[in-house]
């Protein structure tokens, strides 16, 4: 007979199951839990981030001390140096001219030759006129010491003699009066030769062969143009603004249409040291050397004038700007997020970028291009900050 099963393990079982349930049930509480902390966390995080968003999102930069580089371009006219129109001082027909447009003259050089023959004449009337009176003198000088002499041994009155001495004297101022007039007309006929008054070019000739020659006529075209062309003028109007800037002996690069990609060199020679009040700009004299004779007068020509760089001034994009009613203003940013509205003046405007005379300092974070509405105490989210200038 095989002995009873024992009943021993049945309350180890019923225990077991008690302390896993408690364990399972622990284990659940802390899933729970764990999820429950989870959403919460989660929530937290999306509510931060949201609010976050809801920020306007803003790009900062530093002003920077930059040596800005920046030019004047401008156009402007070449003129000859030295240019001179020749007119005629005398009347009457061109009988010849020696030299054509282009060609090069030496001081005093025969550029033409007038034929004057009432010139001519008026001289041999002159000279006749200036005989007769030296004859006339001569005369009235052995006249006048035979009367003197006659007056000292008392044969002739006092009145007599003092009436041939003065005689003479009429005589010698009409000589002289008529070798003035001669005088005269010899230098008028040396201006039947037209000669070059300085070493240059002839850039116009106005008259031919038999022309007719009207003396003195200034108010029409000249026979002649002679320039100087070894060094041309170039005429800028620099506007107000900018004077301060471009001084005396400042260095001028100059292009021209003709001759693409070459750059001449200039330097400011002189000033107007006024302002056209029409335009609002002052004209400079850019001096340039032309020895090649490659540049011509009259010619167009463009300019560009280096400015010298502000080392002090701070430079901050223009886009950063923000002109209202309040005037001229900056949107600065601290480490908070908080906007702050900060008036500037400016020293110059290069285009893209701005210099700064007053109001920021290098350590401002400043808004670049700041969005509309925006005012001092607005928050704002930074992202990417960069350095200003060029």
């Amino acid at each position: 007979m095989s002995p009873e099963p024992s009943s021993q393990p049945a309350p180890r079982s019923r225990r077991g199951l008690a302390v896993a349930g408690l364990a399972g049930a622990a284990v659940l509480g802390f899933v729970v839990a764990s999820g429950l902390w989870n959403r919460n966390a989660s929530e937290a995080k999306l509510k931060e981030w949201t609010d976050a968003q809801a920020l306007p999102a803003v790009s900062v930069v530093q002003p920077a001390r930059n040596a800005n580089k920046s030019s004047l371009d401008l156009p402007g006219r070449l003129e000859a140096y030295t240019r001179a129109p020749i007119y005629a001082r005398v009347g009457g027909f061109l009988k010849a001219y020696y030299v054509d447009i282009g060609s090069n003259v030496k001081s005093g050089q025969l550029l033409a030759e007038i034929e004057a023959p009432d010139l001519d004449q008026q001289l041999l009337q002159a000279k006749a006129a200036l005989a007769s009176a030296q004859a006339a003198e001569a005369l009235a000088t052995v006249t006048a010491q035979r009367w003197q002499q006659l007056g000292g041994a008392n044969t002739v009155s006092r009145q007599t003699v003092d009436e041939k001495t003065g005689d003479l004297t009429v005589k010698q101022a009409l000589t002289k009066a008529a070798q003035a007039a001669v005088d005269r007309l010899e230098v008028l006929s040396a201006f039947k030769r037209l000669t070059a008054p300085f070493d240059g070019v002839v850039t116009a000739r106005n008259t031919d062969v038999g022309a007719l020659i009207n003396a003195e006529s200034s108010a029409g075209a000249a026979l002649f143009v002679i320039s100087d062309v070894s060094r041309l003028r170039l005429t800028v109007s620099v506007p107000q603004n900018f004077v301060p800037a471009v001084r005396i002996n400042t260095k001028v690069e100059i292009t021209v249409p003709e001759y693409p990609g070459k750059v001449y060199s200039g330097v400011v020679d002189a000033s107007s040291r006024s302002v056209d009040a029409q335009s609002g700009t002052t004209r400079m004299q850019i001096l340039v050397d032309n020895s090649s004779g490659e540049l011509m007068p009259g010619a167009f020509a463009n300019t560009r004038i280096e400015l010298p760089a502000n080392l002090e001034a701070l430079s901050i994009p223009s886009a950063a700007l923000i002109f209202d009613q309040k005037g001229l203003r900056v949107a600065t940013v601290d480490t908070a997020g908080k906007v702050t509205l900060v008036p500037v003046t400016l020293s110059r405007d290069l285009g893209q970028v701005v210099e700064i005379a007053s109001g920021l300092t290098p350590e401002d974070r400043v808004i670049d291009s700041p969005p509309d509405g925006m005012s001092s105490g607005d928050r704002v989210r930074v992202v990417t900050p960069s350095k200003a200038g060029r």
